[in-house]
Order: structure tokens, then sequence, then C-alpha cells
């Protein structure tokens, strides 16, 4: 349970560091931190929580990366759906905080007709700028991809683990700066999920391809890992 537990806290953490970021602080005129700010916010939230609680749960905080490690032979497929629920419920729990702030401004609505509603992600007319599902799909693929050959090399058993939290941290600062504009960056299934319930509509409707595209670029990057890179004398 304190496994489940840790996700938990450390998925809730992930999607309200990052989409509270681009929520509230992002388009502040004069102030605002910008792409670049969301992308460092989340990049910091799996930072900390990798320091915080990873040494309790592995820290992986997102469905991607426990499909990831399962295919690399880190995570028996035992844990893998408590894993997802713990994440997706600490998702869920975070937009909905995030929600009750959001609507106690005046004037503030979800309007889920337009890109980016409720720092949701999205493709064609619900990508930030204009990206088609072909590019999305893509893009998240590969980007998963990478984002899960860090976290294997990083935490392999010859690597410097004490600085593990921070090279996938800086991986995933990354991979916003890149994607941003083109889905408003998923690469974790469950953070697109909470935040395309509370938007509802289109953004809703194309949450599947952020549940594939990202699994299945964390499922080869575990193979790739495992036949092509990894010391196999550590087995």
């Amino acid at each position: 349970m304190k496994k489940l537990f840790a996700e938990f806290f450390g998925t809730y953490w992930l999607v309200f560091g990052g989409c509270g970021s681009a929520l509230f602080a992002a388009g502040i005129p004069n102030l605002g931190i910008g792409f670049a700010g969301v992308a460092l916010a989340f990049g910091l939230t799996v930072l900390t929580m990798a320091y915080a609680v990873g040494h309790i749960s592995g820290g992986h905080f997102n469905p991607a990366v426990s499909f990831g490690l399962w295919a690399g032979g880190r995570f028996p497929a035992k844990d893998l759906l408590p894993y997802i629920i713990s994440q997706c419920v600490g998702a869920l729990a975070a937009a909905g905080t995030l929600f009750i702030i959001w609507t106690g401004k005046a004037g503030n609505a979800i309007n889920n007709t337009q890109a980016g509603a409720f720092a949701s992600n999205g493709y064609g007319a619900f990508s930030p700028d204009g990206y088609s599902l072909q590019s999305a799909f893509i893009a998240e693929f590969v980007l998963t991809l990478f984002f899960l050959l860090v976290i294997l090399g990083a935490t392999d058993k010859f690597a410097n683990g004490r600085f593990a939290g921070i090279a996938i941290g800086l991986a995933l600062t990354l991979i916003h700066l890149i994607s941003i504009p083109i889905t408003n960056t998923s690469v974790n299934p469950a953070r697109s999920l909470s935040q395309a319930i509370f938007a509802g509509g289109e953004p809703l409707s194309q949450v599947w391809l952020f549940w594939v595209a990202p699994i299945l670029g964390a499922i080869v990057a575990g193979f790739i890992y495992k036949t092509l890179l990894q010391n196999h004398a550590e087995a």
C-alpha cells in the first residue's frame, strides 16, 4: 500500500504542478511563465517527487512509465494495474483540486471548443498549433520512447543513481519544450485523462491517442533497452 500511496501523491503533484502552472501562471500579462516555464514546472514535479517518494515506489507517476519498465524487465506484470489505478486516481484528484481553484475566479470557465482547454491535450483543431493526428501520434510515441530510454538508462545498476532524478526531470522538461505546441504534451496517459474528464467534449474524445501512443512508445523503449543497450552481465 505504501507504494500505491507514493504513486498517488507523486502523480497528484505532477498534475497539480505541471497543469496548474499552465492554468494559473503561463498567460499572466508581463509576468507569465509561458511555454518554457510550464515545461520547467513539469520537469520539477518529477524531479522533486523522484527524490521524495521514488525510493518507495520506484517513482513512475505515469502509466506509460510502468508499462515501459515492465517491458524492460524492471517491473512485474502483476503490479501494473494497481499502479495505473493509483496514478489515475492521483491525477483525477489533482485535476479536481485545480478545477475548484480555477472556478474560484469570476469569469473562469472551461471552453472545450478551444485547444488546450483546462490544460488538456489534443490534435487537429485541438492542437495548440494545429498539428494533425498523425503528427501528434508520432510526437507522443517518439518522445515517450526516449523518455523511457532516459529512465531505464539513468536507473540502470551501472549508472550513477544519485543523479537519476535530475536526468529524468530534465528529460521531461525537454520533452515539453519540444511538444507543447504539438499536443500540449502528454507522454503520460493519467495526466491526459484527468484533464480531459474535466474539459469534456472533444478533448475527452481525443484522449485515446494519449493512452495508445505513449504506452506503445514506452513498451518499444523497454524492449530496445533490454535487448540492445542493457549490459546483460547484470541479469
